[in-house]
């Protein structure tokens, strides 16, 4: 018998080759590397998507820890959006459909994500070394990168593992036990663990408020609070308290504080912070300014520093604790202590120079960083009454959206990312018509300029003064002259 009969009726073996041979490249593709085994396309279009969200420009340079975290994390997220999309289009359909892969398509989306991620690492790459060189910073390479790389995928298996062990429970536990099982979670979580863990971490904060610093020298001078002379005792000032009068025992200008522990309420401490200051004699020089802490009580020492410059050291500095949390903390569940403090240290302050002569009378000020320019903006309804009853009022890195900056002097940073984040910045651009440019600016994007300044917030005072939400002494030296 021919070979032509061996290939068939109207076949030849030419034919018959060219037939063969393209099935024969995919079946050594599909043996080599298994379709089964690669992910399915729309997971790898959410990882892909989740890491380039992680990759797009940030306010502030990151470390190789900080960008692990959030890409692995992100992408976790992604993938488990899509599992589950699909156990609820199970759920509503009955069905489990699939599709195989056709002609590779796993693969060929796999290595086109490869390409796109490569791309976006090369271009967060020079985003990152851009943002260095604007802060003095050295430029990252490689290692930085594999670093990244490693730790991302570590922190994807691990939180893709805790959500598939998650996803086993539920479906042992079906629709009706995962519900009730989640409800009484969030219950247990909100009657007994959250008040807890409150309990626990508030009480770790007062302990480390009433921590007394032993490297810390009580002040001798009489101007200073917490001295001999003092009815406000050293132990009471707090933490921060004890930190911002130690720094000025160099210094000819006054720094009274009150802290949380000087006086049982809010109006004692205030009349308190005036007795304070009659002691010191600082009524007696040209400006007293009323500086409004931030949440966990800390005064910025180059704002101190600043004043004492401004005034050539002919300045009364005054300050009154409301809070021993973390700013943070304070501005999600008790922002209106810091307007409450605000107002009573200014007005009992305002009050008791309204009694003097109108020759004796210092020039006011009010002062306020971050959450401190929070509460020091409350004070006022708008300009025309900041100017009536205070000199001028200066506010630096003041949180986005939260403050009034009518007729005040506002220092902020294109980079701080408490100037940027709010709420409202996930569908709407910040304004930043206020702010210096100290830095590149990352093109705003909706949604992902949101998760970026988010974790930028993490870091955003392990910067030198002008970056960041740090401000150097110019945030003395630029209170304005009496109107």
């Amino acid at each position: 018998m021919t070979t032509a009969a061996l290939s068939g009726p109207g076949r030849s073996p030419a034919h018959s080759r060219s037939r063969t041979e393209p099935n024969a490249l995919r079946r050594t593709l599909t043996t080599t590397i298994p379709i089964s085994a690669l992910p399915r396309t729309s997971s790898t279009i959410a990882v892909t998507t989740a890491t380039l969200a992680s990759l797009a420009p940030s306010l502030l340079p990151r470390s190789a820890l900080t960008q692990a975290l959030f890409t692995g994390f992100l992408a976790a997220v992604g993938f488990g959006i899509v599992v589950l999309v699909r156990l609820l289009r199970r759920f509503v359909t009955r069905t489990h459909p699939h599709h195989p892969p056709r002609d590779s398509v796993r693969l060929l989306v796999l290595i086109g994500a490869m390409i796109v991620v490569t791309w976006a690492i090369v271009l967060a790459d020079h985003w990152q070394d851009s943002l260095r060189a604007a802060m003095g910073m050295p430029g990252i390479g490689p290692d930085h990168w594999m670093q990244a790389i490693i730790g991302a995928a570590l922190t994807f298996l691990l939180f893709a593992g805790i959500g598939s062990v998650v996803a086993a429970v539920a479906r042992r536990l079906g629709w009706i036990g995962s519900a009730t099982t989640a409800v009484v979670l969030a219950t247990g979580l909100q009657l007994v663990a959250g008040p807890a863990l409150w309990g626990m971490m508030s009480r770790s904060y007062s302990d480390s408020n009433a921590l007394v610093d032993v490297s810390l020298h009580r002040p001798v001078s009489a101007e200073s609070s917490g001295s001999p002379e003092s009815a406000i005792s050293w132990e009471s000032l707090g933490r921060q308290g004890r930190r911002f009068v130690a720094a000025g025992e160099q210094s000819a200008a006054i720094r009274t504080y009150v802290g949380m522990d000087s006086a049982p309420d809010v109006e004692s401490r205030a009349a308190l912070a005036v007795s304070e200051l009659e002691r010191a004699g600082g009524f007696t020089r040209s400006a007293i300014v009323v500086t409004v802490p931030t949440g966990s009580g800390w005064i910025d020492e180059n704002a101190a520093e600043g004043f004492e410059e401004r005034f050539a050291d002919d300045v009364a500095i005054v300050g009154m604790q409301y809070s021993y949390l973390p700013s943070w903390i304070t501005f999600v569940f008790g922002r209106s202590a810091a307007d409450d403090s605000a107002a009573a240290l200014f007005d009992a302050v305002a009050e008791r120079i309204a009694d003097l002569p109108d020759v004796l009378r210092p020039a006011l000020y009010v002062y306020g960083q971050s959450l401190g320019s929070v509460g020091g903006s409350a004070i006022f309804t708008g300009a025309d009454q900041l100017r009536e009853r205070a000199c001028g009022a200066l506010w630096s890195g003041p949180p986005a959206g939260s403050v009034l900056t009518d007729g005040a002097t506002v220092l902020a940073n294109t980079s701080d990312p408490v100037v940027w984040w709010s709420p409202d910045l996930i569908l709407r651009r910040p304004d930043l018509s206020l702010a210096v440019r100290d830095a590149p600016v990352p093109r705003w994007i909706p949604g992902i300029t949101f998760l970026q300044t988010s974790v930028d917030l993490v870091s955003a005072l392990n910067f030198a003064s002008g970056h960041g939400h740090r401000y150097g002494n110019e945030q003395g030296t630029a209170l304005p002259d009496c109107s």
